[in-house]
């Protein structure tokens, strides 16, 4: 096939076999999708349109955003593949992560941050809409660098999935504009859902692939997961702070650059892509996901702690001046 061989020919015939057969294939999938367009509604309702109109008539931010999203992530994704010498599938499954647009979490994080959340989901939104145009133009051009890829991606189920992605969210600002008394229960109610599919998701996905689950932990992948949502962290407030952002926006465009629309990603590669083909890289997401929750957690923490220490510095200082004046 186009995309090689993953693991040893027994291996592979049996992972086939083993996804190909199971049951359980058509609820995971059904369930992605729902959790994909669950995701999009709530972003959509976090959107006002007069918002959306006053950054497109100051584009600076719209513009630090698609290019961050999809400048820093997919040429990082494409360096960690070729420096890893990663194999044909394990390089796409990357490469499609990487081009990825910005998702849901960078708001939750932004938010833990004390960022601009005007920008946060305005980022979000206007990459997602991008990602129609630049993630099949992206993945065309990157995988050029892997030999075996040039034919391999699918680019019209992808192009279809990323335009079945603007419905949920043109529904979402749509209700948000017209019966905004509505979008608290919808988000909150959403969350729900979106974690109750998850977590269904993700357990039969277990179900089926326990017992190779062993295959999706190698160093390789262990390795790119880690480093893939810190260099883009590290690399979007890096930039931003060249382009002469303040510190509550540079925080914003830190956690929008290296936080990773998943549940797109998973939907692509487990619903556009064969069983056959994807195999048990489809957990991927998973992998990526534990990584950029942990480094973003930890990156909260590190900036709480500093918060904290520098009240108590500037409270001292304050108590001092009081006394000697």
């Amino acid at each position: 096939t186009p995309m090689g061989n993953l693991e040893s020919p027994i291996n592979l015939t049996y992972i086939m076999a083993l996804l190909k057969n199971s049951p359980l294939n058509g609820p995971i999938n059904i369930f992605t999708i729902v959790i994909l367009f669950i995701t999009m509604i709530s972003i959509g309702c976090t959107m006002e349109i007069s918002k959306i109109k006053a950054h497109l008539f100051k584009p600076k931010g719209v513009a630090i955003a698609l290019l961050a999203q999809f400048g820093i992530m997919p040429l990082t994704a494409f360096c960690l593949a070729k420096i890893l010498r990663l194999d044909s599938i394990k390089a796409v499954t990357v490469l499609i992560c990487g081009c990825c647009p910005g998702g849901s979490l960078s708001n939750i994080f932004s938010l833990a941050l004390k960022g601009d959340m005007n920008l946060s989901i305005i980022m979000t939104t206007f990459s997602n809409i991008a990602a129609l145009v630049l993630m099949p133009l992206l993945l065309y051009i990157l995988c050029r660098g892997f030999p075996g890829l040039e034919n391999a991606i699918p680019y019209v189920g992808i192009i279809i999935a990323l335009a079945l992605v603007l419905v949920p969210c043109g529904i979402g600002i749509t209700i948000n504009h017209y019966k905004p008394q509505y979008t608290p229960p919808i988000k909150k109610i959403g969350l729900s859902i979106l974690i109750i599919s998850g977590i269904i998701v993700f357990t039969l996905s277990g179900i089926i692939v326990k017992d190779v689950l062993w295959m999706i932990l190698t160093a390789d992948i262990l390795v790119v997961a880690a480093l893939m949502p810190l260099i883009g962290f590290i690399l979007g407030y890096v930039m931003s702070v060249i382009c002469r952002f303040n510190s509550q926006c540079s925080r914003t465009i830190s956690m929008e650059t290296g936080c990773q629309n998943i549940q797109l990603c998973t939907t692509i590669l487990k619903v556009v892509f064969t069983p056959q083909v994807i195999g048990h890289l489809f957990l991927f997401p998973l992998v990526y996901i534990t990584f950029q929750c942990a480094e973003a957690l930890f990156l909260v923490l590190c900036f709480r702690c500093y918060q904290t220490f520098k009240a108590q510095a500037d409270g001292k200082c304050h108590s001092c001046l009081c006394v000697f004046f």
